[in-house]
């Protein structure tokens, strides 16, 4: 695709933004809404909407090499990345479920459900390449010095001459060996048919009657190929069936990917050339234009000395450097105008006294007032929360309609920076730079008029200025407030990342991508909703919460600090579902550093209190001044077990049970890093402390029909396989039912050996041979995925739906009991009139 192409798809971004945007933010406040199901409704069409722009938003992003239009692009994709986390915050707290479901909503703006799926941007490792590739150097150097068994595999020795000659003869004299042994295997059976051939005697057939039989295999077995092969065109054109290698990559997507990453090294230079331009434009109006700014100035400023001298009698006070300095005086005001402004500035600081005092007095009342306002609220109905991200949206489109709308850029084939808009950027900067400089020359000259023309007297200012600076140091005492120590502040980040390694809490990350967990969307989810039936989520919908609390809020610093917070994630589920593989993925989609404290591995590290406080100081350290981090907590239902095994004692899994949760209060805004817990048996856990530590439960289910058919699939064609016809994956997609990702992978391993992938041109791969590895492995049974889901209903989370549920029953129950009294009401009167 072209620049024009994606300048086009901005473009459409922009409108549909700007649309939205009238919605979201009315001239007058929205009355609340009463009705739970309307108000889902208009927050589902809000997310959906968002994340349809979302999408055109990143790939603009991704592939516009105009550097001034990527930091406007940049700063609506950070809002509207925002958005999309606060509306699944909004819809959480009124739907009190984690997963939900739009397929009316998909229906009404014809959509399927892969407009649904939320890009990863690009820009998290783009932006960050070259100091990941360093972090994954300094990583290999200390793995391979602490000499780790893992490294010592793929460390080559170098042989000597001898023993690689021998080696070469070993090999060399078993081919000779096979090659013989199969053609004594050939002479002996030539023998024995030639022994039986004496024995019985040959038997001759007339030449004619051979004939007609092997014109008859022959014409049979022609004929038959010729109908499969008609069948599979047929197929094929109507769309049964993929054309042959449909799963190999296209010319055309094998060039686009070639033309996307020279538009990435395009972006590259176009930024290093707009760095170049901003500094050398800055310095030339600084030498061109700064003494004639400088002289304007000063003529202005004296001007205003002048007839605020005539207006009131006496020259001025030069506004202070924190209200603005000169640049207060020509906000296209008179000169008497600033002088009331500065008099009322006064005054409002008197005021502000006064009301802090009657503030006091009346904090009773108030929140009486607030309890009644809150409960007067509960009664009216729903409305949406405030949102931090809308104004840098509406900025960032109001910055696209002012400058770039109509901007004429036919003479910017090659779509490199605007000096023009440059200029206008550092000409600000300039005026502000020489603002101040002639600010503290004009305020001198300002005390020197005041000295010849009022004869003020300079004590007054003297004792201002004593008064003042006591003030300021008893402000200052009383702000001290005390810091905790610093274990560690003798020793730099470099010396604690390779400890940490060395003891194997701080781990190296595998390249896993969050597309290759493999899942489909839910297609009954809203109709099991209209019946009462609570469904259990797909694979589709757990993917996509990983990427909303997870991805999303750790890749971007700005959003992270603005967005509803979700320090840790507890993922939910049967072995073998991809609970560690979600973990992997989100480190590698965003470039995270990985910490392991699993209660395995930290068990006889840092033994004590002492110790322990020591690695957790050292661990949340790094993880502060290398973001994004992720801490991984593996079998976390260990770390609350309601009663320890006598044969875990030893391990200590409840050495973070206090200390852990102490550091979770610390953790800011600003501090990128997110807890994440794994558990297959959340049972064996205390509930209470579990999801006081575990705010955002995720229950990863067992795959279901659709996704084990994509699973099945996808799994084959990574090994080598090929799918053909006589390979019934419909079939293994059902027998495979309570199966998990972890078992099909098994079974597919153990079939898809070196020697079967030689075979696959001559005997195509069959269902059968995939279920007798699948037997031997224990499924996941319909009890255990109740246990599951009963467990998830004892949450707090689980429980709010409960209640929620039993109150739409009950009301139900009501609206009928109601309809059916006025019908027999009805009936008696009708009766009565007779």
């Amino acid at each position: 695709m072209s620049s024009s192409a994606y300048n086009k798809i901005w473009v459409e971004a922009n409108e549909a933004l700007g649309h939205l945007l009238s919605q979201e933010l009315p001239t007058k406040l929205p009355r609340p809404e009463k009705d739970r199901q309307v108000a889902f409704q208009m927050l589902g069409t809000f997310f959906v909407k968002y994340v349809h722009i979302f999408r055109n938003l990143e790939s603009a992003y991704d592939q516009i090499v105009h550097p001034q239009k990527r930091q406007v692009i940049r700063q609506v994709l950070d809002g509207v990345m925002g958005r999309i986390l606060e509306l699944k915050h909004e819809m959480v707290e009124l739907e009190l479920t984690e997963f939900h479901y739009f397929d009316d909503i998909l229906q009404d703006f014809k959509l399927s459900p892969e407009d649904l799926v939320i890009p990863i941007p690009k820009y998290f490792l783009k932006e960050k390449l070259k100091v990941l590739k360093e972090r994954e150097k300094i990583l290999a150097e200390i793995l391979l010095r602490a000499e780790f068994p893992e490294f010592k595999k793929d460390i080559l020795k170098p042989l000597s001459i001898d023993d690689a000659t021998r080696i070469i003869q070993i090999a060399e004299r078993a081919r000779q060996g096979r090659l013989r042994a199969r053609f004594m295997r050939e002479i002996y059976l030539e023998e024995q048919r030639v022994k039986r051939a004496r024995h019985v005697g040959e038997v001759f057939l007339d030449p004619d009657i051979a004939a007609v039989r092997i014109q008859k295999i022959w014409r049979g077995y022609i004929q038959r190929k010729k109908t499969k092969r008609e069948r599979e065109e047929e197929l094929i054109f109507l769309g049964m069936v993929p054309p042959p290698h449909f799963q190999r990559v296209s010319a055309a997507q094998q060039q686009v990917q070639i033309i996307s990453a020279l538009r990435s090294k395009i972006q590259d230079d176009h930024e290093v050339e707009y760095q170049h331009a901003l500094v050398h434009i800055k310095e030339s109006l600084k030498e061109i234009e700064g003494p004639d700014i400088k002289g304007s100035l000063q003529d202005e400023i004296r001007q205003w000395f002048i007839e605020c001298r005539h207006a009131t009698g006496k020259f001025p006070e030069f506004p202070n450097k924190k209200i603005g300095g000169s640049s207060v005086l020509f906000a296209e005001k008179t000169p008497e105008e600033v002088v009331a402004e500065l008099a009322a500035k006064e005054e409002e600081k008197a005021k502000k006294k006064r009301e802090k005092k009657k503030k006091k007095r009346k904090k009773k009342g108030k929140a009486k007032r607030k309890q009644k306002g809150k409960d007067e609220e509960e009664e009216e109905g729903w409305r949406m929360a405030p949102s931090h991200f809308l104004a840098d949206i509406k900025g960032g489109n109001q910055t696209y309609k002012d400058i770039w709308q109509y901007r004429d850029e036919s003479w910017n084939f090659p779509q490199r920076h605007d000096p023009e808009l440059v200029k206008e950027e550092k000409r600000k900067e300039v005026e502000e730079e020489i603002r101040e400089q002639v600010d503290e020359l004009m305020r001198q000259e300002l005390k020197n008029l005041k000295m010849a023309v009022d004869r003020q007297k300079a004590r007054k200012e003297k004792k201002k200025r004593k008064g003042g600076k006591k003030k300021k140091k008893q402000g200052k005492r009383k702000s001290r407030r005390k810091k905790k120590k610093d274990l560690t502040a003798d020793r730099s980040i470099d010396s604690l990342y390779k400890e940490l390694v060395e003891q194997g809490l701080l781990i190296r990350s595998k390249n896993v991508n969050l597309s290759e967990y493999i899942g489909e969307y839910n297609y009954l989810g809203a109709t099991l909703r209209q019946m009462d039936i609570e469904p259990m989520p797909s694979l589709s919908d757990v993917q996509q919460l990983i990427v909303l609390y997870g991805i999303l809020p750790l890749g971007s610093q700005a959003v992270h600090e603005k967005a509803p917070q979700v320090k840790t994630l507890l993922l939910a589920g049967p072995a073998g579902v991809g609970k560690k593989m979600l973990v992997h993925a989100i480190c590698t989609e965003t470039g995270a550093n990985l910490f392991n404290l699993s209660s395995a591995n930290i068990s006889g590290k840092y033994p004590g209190k002492k110790g322990l406080r020591m690695m957790l100081h050292m661990v949340f350290k790094v993880a502060r001044q290398l973001p994004p981090s992720v801490v991984w907590i593996g079998d976390a239902e260990k770390t609350f077990y309601k009663k320890v095994p006598k044969n875990e004692k030893q391990m200590k899994p409840l050495r973070l049970k206090k200390s852990l949760p102490k550091q979770l209060k610390t953790l800011k805004a600003s501090d990128r890093i997110l807890i994440i817990g794994t558990s297959k048996s959340p049972f064996d856990a205390n509930l209470k402390s579990f999801c006081k530590m575990y705010k955002k439960i995720v229950l990863v289910p067992r795959p279901d029909y659709a996704a084990r058919l994509v699973l099945w699939k996808h799994i084959i064609l990574q090994n080598n396989g090929f799918i053909t016809s006589s390979l019934n994956l419909s079939c293994l997609a059902k027998v495979s039912d309570g199966f998990t990702q972890a078992h099909i992978i098994h079974a597919v391993q153990s079939v898809m050996n070196e020697r079967r992938i030689q075979q696959l041109h001559r005997k195509p791969l069959t269902a059968v041979e995939f279920i007798g590895p699948l037997s031997t492995q224990v499924p996941v049974y319909r009890e255990e995925e109740a246990a599951f889901k009963t467990w998830y209903s004892t949450t707090p989370l689980g429980k709010k739906r409960a209640s929620l549920l039993k109150g739409e029953e009950q009301e139900k129950k009501q609206g009928k009991g109601k309809g059916k009294g006025k019908k027999e009401k009805g009936k008696k009167g009708k009766q009565k009139k007779k």
